[in-house]
């Protein structure tokens, strides 16, 4: 439980601090760095897809050096383990004694925030590991349950136009990211102003602007953030329309998707909209919180069809028709 109580209007502050430190370091990508934020205040885990390039490991790096907590860093590889992220058990001898024990040697998933950077390139049995540390907030190794420390922040990064060499995130894994956000190419004037900045002798590192309490109270804030029943209306009817076979279903849908999405999509759709109106210093969620967010919220969590594929339909494609044929109000 979070020792302090933050306002409206703190968590508005706090969110400026973190948004205007990121920007000392971080070159435009002012949408990309909102929807991180509304994760973090969500008390959510992301996955962030980019090609390489795009500074993706430098602002989950950057947002970690702002706020004093923890922060562990794993690149995934096709030989890592499981152990390797979780911990492994290890036997101690005393040599004065001559007794052993067994000891649980902690792994870097025991971290308030953690980069699994290129996730898609460690092997299903490796990633499976990081699923209950993301949804249960814990490890368990030889029975034992280890609590994991809170609060806990995974912001995973992946590449996608690299196909050799990589896994796909089984739906189970993608389901327990909050957020896809997806980061694409700077425009010309970020880029010269990019080239400039890089090129030039490094500035002043990114400073600390909240603490570990401060994140626990915006998170208990964000729980308080009332939703009226239009807004929660809309978000369920949304996540239902997306679903094949069902009496909702949108015609896009029923035409081009495979697999809809889940009731943690909706969950979601609410969670981040309560943290994107905290952000913007508002006390309620609004219907534009909720379409605002169905785009990062939803793309990982529907599978289009062949025929979709076929004509070049990509969830985001679908997700974009939903919300054309999904009314705000019903």
């Amino acid at each position: 439980m979070p020792t302090r109580e933050l306002s409206i209007d703190d968590a508005a502050a706090l969110g400026q601090r973190l948004e205007a430190e990121l920007g000392r370091t971080i070159v435009g990508q002012r949408a990309v760095l909102r929807e991180i934020l509304t994760t973090f205040f969500a008390g959510g885990h992301c996955l962030l897809r980019g090609v390489p390039g795009l500074a993706k490991t430098l602002i989950i790096k950057t947002l970690a050096r702002t706020v004093d907590l923890s922060f562990n860093r794993i690149q995934f590889t096709p030989d890592l383990m499981p152990s390797d992220i979780v911990g492994a058990e290890v036997i101690e001898e005393d040599r004065s004694t001559g007794r052993r024990e067994v000891r649980f040697m902690r792994g870097p998933v025991f971290a308030h925030i953690l980069l699994a950077d290129e996730i898609n390139r460690t092997p299903p049995r490796t990633q499976a590991a990081l699923l209950e540390a993301m949804q249960e907030r814990q490890v368990t190794v030889g029975g034992i349950r280890y609590d994991l420390p809170a609060p806990q922040f995974v912001l995973a990064t992946q590449n996608p136009i690299e196909q050799e060499g990589t896994y796909s995130l089984p739906e189970a894994q993608l389901d327990r990211f909050l957020l896809n956000v997806v980061i694409g190419y700077p425009t010309a004037d970020e880029e010269r102003q990019m080239l400039t900045q890089t090129t030039a002798a490094p500035g002043a590192a990114p400073r600390v602007v909240a603490t570990g309490e401060d994140i626990a109270a915006v998170h208990a804030l964000v729980r308080d953030v009332p939703a009226a029943s239009n807004v929660v209306d809309y978000a369920a009817r949304l996540v239902r329309a997306s679903r094949p076979g069902a009496t909702e279903s949108a015609s896009v849908v029923s035409k081009y998707v495979r697999w809809g999405a889940g009731p943690r999509a909706g969950q979601a759709l609410l969670l981040c909209g309560k943290a994107r109106a905290l952000l913007e210093g508002r006390a309620t969620v609004a219907l534009d919180d909720v379409q605002a967010l169905a785009l990062p919220v939803l793309r990982h969590r529907i599978l289009v069809n062949f025929q979709a594929e076929a004509e070049g339909l990509d969830a985001d494609a679908v997700v974009a028709r939903l919300l054309a044929e999904v009314p705000a109000r019903a």
